[in-house]
């Protein structure tokens, strides 16, 4: 799997300087990124773009912002094997994915909750 190519766009924003592909997505040039959303009290461990998982994480960020298209499970799956793949750790690429995995189901149940409380 190739690295991704990105350049400084603002502050915490990337964009991509080339189409950037992965299995059957392909995330288009000039997308913009702000790398992983991690808790700032984590980011002594696991800066939010980092070389290591950066690849993959914008892989995850499009498949998120495109969500309707790709779905949460299938993003946060990708993630996972694009970690592995880019010769993360299994344990971080283990840990990102469960923090994604329980982030988005706690995200569609809440959506799915705002809906019906606005029908009653």
């Amino acid at each position: 799997m190739d690295r991704v190519k990105v350049s400084p766009y603002r502050k915490d924003r990337y964009f991509l300087l080339e189409e950037y592909s992965y299995k059957d997505i392909t995330v288009p040039r000039w997308f913009v990124t702000d790398g992983a959303n991690i808790p700032r009290i984590f980011w002594s461990l696991f800066p939010p773009n980092s070389p290591e998982y950066l690849s993959a994480v914008v892989l995850h960020d499009y498949m998120c912002k495109n969500v309707e298209l790709y779905g949460y499970e299938k993003a946060d799956r990708y993630l996972y094997e694009a970690m592995i793949e880019i010769g993360v750790s299994k344990w971080k690429a283990k840990l990102f994915y469960t923090c994604c995995r329980y982030y988005h189901k706690f995200k569609v149940f809440k959506n799915k909750f705002k809906s019906i409380l606005k029908g009653v």
